[in-house]
């Protein structure tokens, strides 16, 4: 039977049905009854922290070009929401700072630092503590750099590691930050893996749930959490079980 606590995270906003990143898709996260959200973040050319995925913007806006290159002035002239639908055209990209703002009391936020820019983890924590939102806030990366950085500067922050496989190398690099979270992909989490992790006292999330095959063996074999871009389906299925 799937376990009722696993926490349904709306990958990058409910995003099969919106343009991902945007306050449209976050709107449609809650709609849909969820409270947790994942979503990338970037710095642009004048230090402000940007809600986007890509380090360019042609896939997701009008623009083009490196995110980072771009001020905020620059980046606020971009459609980020027509390259899904004509429904969406004029979403802008967030700043970290309205985000925060707009959805504090309504959200849990899973913020993924992506870019590569020093210093984004420090601003990223000042911004989640300025509001006031460290106990609903976790902050993963891919990058082991910038999540010793973050360990270093707000060791109080939940903060959990997204890999591309577990090994014993992972897991050990993991203990000595003291991470929270180890975070594999969907394809690789099996009851016995789960079973491991959490003996070793980590909180298992899975990423890349591309199907709702994945998305039922996330469940099934015990992980505590997961990205989605169909959180409803995911809803659909721990309440049927």
């Amino acid at each position: 039977m799937p376990p009722r606590e696993l926490i349904n995270i709306a990958h990058r906003g409910a995003s099969a049905y919106t343009p991902e990143n945007t306050f449209a898709a976050f709107d449609k996260a809650l709609a849909l009854g969820v409270d947790n959200v994942e979503f990338d973040v970037h710095f642009s050319a004048d230090g402000h922290v940007v809600v986007i995925h890509d380090d360019t913007l042609d896939r997701t806006t009008s623009g083009s070009g490196s995110v980072v290159n771009q001020t905020l002035e620059q980046l606020r002239l971009l459609d980020a929401g027509g390259w899904f639908s004509e429904e969406f055209k004029g979403e802008p990209i967030p700043t970290l700072a309205h985000l925060l703002e707009r959805y504090k009391g309504w959200l849990h936020f899973h913020i993924e630092i992506k870019g590569r820019s020093p210093g984004l983890a420090h601003r990223t924590a000042d911004l989640v503590r300025g509001f006031g939102l460290s106990r609903v806030s976790t902050i993963t990366s891919f990058d082991l750099t910038a999540l010793e950085e973050l360990r270093t500067y707000a060791p109080e922050l939940y903060s959990g590691w997204l890999v591309p496989e577990i090994n014993e190398s992972v897991i050990t690099q993991a203990q000595d930050l003291k991470l929270v979270q180890l975070c594999p992909p969907a394809s690789e989490v099996t009851a016995e893996l789960v079973n491991d992790l959490h003996q070793k006292g980590f909180v298992v999330r899975a990423w890349r749930v591309t199907t709702t095959e994945l998305m039922r063996q996330v469940v099934d074999a015990g992980a505590d959490g997961m990205t989605v871009n169909f959180p409803d389906k995911l809803d659909e299925y721990l309440k049927a079980g």
